[in-house]
C-alpha cells in the first residue's frame, strides 16, 4: 500500500509578476509520471491547490486536466483538503462529480462523517482510512463569547482544533475496529505547528489570531499511523517525527527557497508501519539571488549568460558606489540570452525612500503586523492603547484571511 504525500502547489501564483503556469504543468507532469512509476495507490494532496480563492481559468485547466490523467490511472483514489488560500466553497463545489473519479475533496470542517473516509480497493474491500481534515478556519472551532480576552481566544483556539482531530480520529478509530482486521489510519492538517521552519519570502502567512497559528504537535493522537501536513512550504518533520512531516511545496516561493531541494513524501504501508521516504522534485525554473557591489553583479550575470540556462534573477546592489542606471547595464550584458532580471534593487535607493534606519528593508520585505506596528510608533500611540489596538488589528486580519470571496 503506497500514498504520496504532496502541498501548497499554489497554482496561478506570480513571482514578481511573472505566471509560473509553465513550471505547475512540468510539475503536474512529473506528479503523473512518479505515481506511474511508484505505482501509488493514493495521492493527498494538503491544501493550497491554488493561490488564490478565485483561481484563473488557466490555473482551474491544469488541475482538472490532471485529476482526469490521475482517474485513468491505476491511483486508486486522490484526497485533496482545502488550505487557507483555498476558497472551501469553490474547491467542494465539484464534489460529487469528482467523486465518480475516486476524487475526494473537503472544502471545510463539517460532519465527521464527511471528514472520514473509508478508500476501497478494488475489491471493495476498505485498505485505507483518511481523516482528511482541511484548514480549520476560526469560526469552524470557535465560539465567540462576549468579554473574552485575547489569550483567552487564543486558548479555546488551540482548545477546538485539538477537540476536532480527537473526534475525527476516534470517528476513524471506530471505522477501523469494526472491520475487523488492520489498515492504515491517515490525517492531513493545514496548519503551523510550533517550531516549524520558514524562510524569508516563502509567502507562508499567519492562519490565526495571534501565536495560535503555531499549534503544538500532540494535538495529533498517537494512534495516527502518518500525518500529511500542509502550509509551510519546507519539507521537515514535526519534532523529529518519521510520521508527522511537512511535503513542503513542490516549487520555489520566492528567491528565498531559491536553493532548496523541493520533495514529495512517499509512504509504504507494510506490516502495520509507515516506511517513509522522499523523492527529489526536479527544478523546473532555475532562480539565483545575486548580492554585492556593480562589480562582482556584472560578474555573476555574465556568468549565468554564458550557461546558456534559463535563468531567474533577484539582483541586491548593496555597495555604496552609484550606479544609477544598474537595470538597464544587466539588461545589456543579458543580451538575448533566457535570463530574465524580475527585480533590481539598490540599498542607496531604498534608504532614500523609506523611513527607517535599516536599508535593507522595504515595505514589501515588511510583514502586514510589522507595518501596523510601526504605525503605533509613529503616532506615539500609548502602551495602554497598544495593547488594545494589538488585538483588534489581529482579530480584524483573522476575519481577513478567512473570508471566502465565493460563499455567496
Amino acid at each position: 500500500m503506497k500514498i504520496l504525500h504532496t502541498s501548497d502547489w499554489h497554482i496561478g501564483r506570480y513571482l514578481h509578476g511573472k505566471p509560473r503556469y509553465r513550471e505547475h504543468e512540468q510539475f503536474l507532469e512529473w506528479l503523473l509520471e512518479t505515481i506511474h512509476n511508484q505505482g501509488v495507490h493514493v495521492l493527498i494532496v494538503a491544501g493550497d491547490v491554488f493561490d488564490t480563492g478565485t483561481p484563473s481559468n488557466r490555473a482551474q485547466e491544469l488541475y482538472y486536466r490532471f485529476l482526469g490523467a490521475v482517474a485513468r490511472s491505476h491511483c486508486r483514489h486522490v484526497v485533496i483538503t482545502a488550505g487557507n488560500h483555498d476558497s472551501p466553497t469553490f474547491l467542494a463545489a465539484p464534489q460529487r462529480l469528482l467523486q465518480s473519479l475516486d476524487v475526494h475533496v473537503i472544502g471545510q470542517a463539517g460532519a465527521l462523517e464527511d471528514e472520514v473516509l473509508a478508500l476501497e480497493d478494488q475489491q471493495g474491500n476498505v485498505e485505507m482510512i483518511v481523516c482528511a481534515v482541511p484548514y480549520l478556519r476560526d469560526r469552524d472551532i470557535r465560539t465567540a463569547e462576549a468579554g473574552e480576552t485575547f489569550d483567552d481566544k487564543e486558548r479555546k483556539l488551540q482548545a477546538g482544533i485539538r477537540q476536532h482531530y480527537q473526534l475525527v480520529v476516534d470517528h476513524a478509530e471506530t471505522r477501523r475496529a469494526a472491520l475487523g482486521y488492520w489498515v492504515p489510519v491517515v490525517a492531513t492538517g493545514h496548519l503551523f505547528t510550533s517550531g516549524g521552519q520558514t524562510v524569508e519570502g516563502d509567502g507562508v502567512r499567519d492562519l490565526y489570531v495571534g501565536t495560535a497559528a503555531h499549534v503544538h504537535a500532540n494535538i495529533f493522537p498517537d494512534t495516527l499511523d502518518y500525518v500529511a501536513l500542509g502550509h509551510l512550504h519546507l519539507h521537515q518533520q514535526v519534532n523529529a517525527s518519521e510520521v508527522v512531516r511537512y511535503s513542503g511545496s513542490p516549487l520555489p516561493m520566492g528567491f528565498g527557497e531559491a536553493n532548496q531541494q523541493k520533495q514529495v513524501c512517499l509512504v509504504r504501508f507494510a506490516g502495520g508501519k509507515a516506511d517513509v521516504s522522499t523523492l527529489d522534485i526536479p527544478v523546473f525554473q532555475r532562480l539565483e539571488r545575486i548580492r554585492g557591489g556593480y562589480a562582482a553583479l556584472a560578474k555573476r550575470v555574465q556568468e549565468l549568460a554564458a550557461t546558456g540556462e534559463s535563468v531567474w534573477l533577484e539582483v541586491l546592489h548593496d555597495a555604496n558606489e552609484v550606479v544609477a542606471d544598474l537595470r538597464e547595464r544587466l539588461v545589456a550584458m543579458v543580451g538575448d540570452r533566457p535570463i530574465e532580471l524580475l527585480q533590481v534593487r539598490s540599498t542607496r535607493q531604498m534608504s532614500a525612500g523609506l523611513q527607517w534606519d535599516d536599508p535593507d528593508i522595504r515595505l514589501e520585505d515588511l510583514g502586514v503586523e510589522d507595518v501596523f506596528e510601526r504605525c503605533l510608533q509613529a503616532q506615539q500611540v500609548s502602551d495602554e492603547q497598544c495593547l488594545e489596538l494589538r488585538d483588534t488589528f489581529r482579530e480584524a486580519l483573522a476575519l481577513y484571511y478567512s473570508a471566502d470571496p465565493n460563499a455567496g
